[in-house]
């Protein structure tokens, strides 16, 4: 037994609803495209202490690296333990960015 006042037939759109949907597509939001440089930029901007934080650690690690495979082990002890401290000030700073972005 079929219930009453609902239809199998897709639902036909009114004269209002194309118009909206087509402010809807045409909004500056929608328009607006995003580079993946620009965005780095913007982000940047934001909160600069996060891509120097990922910046001091790759260093970090790098010369640790380099400082193990030649043998220097004195150096590459210390340049493991200010990686550790670039990937906590790096964590430490996204987290108060965060923190800063969901007070706004």
């Amino acid at each position: 037994m079929a219930e009453q006042g609902q239809s199998k037939e897709p639902k036909e759109f009114t004269e209002l609803d194309w118009i909206t949907l087509k402010n809807d597509l045409n909004s500056e939001q929608v328009l607006k495209v995003e580079t993946s440089s620009s965005k780095f930029y913007r982000k940047f901007h934001e909160n600069p202490f996060v891509p120097v934080g990922c910046g001091l650690t790759t260093v970090a690690l790098i010369y640790g690296l380099y400082s193990f495979s030649t043998g220097k082990r004195g150096t590459s002890q210390n340049m493991m333990r200010l990686r550790v401290v670039a990937q906590g000030f790096t964590v430490a700073a996204l987290m108060l960015g965060i923190a800063k972005t969901s007070m706004s």
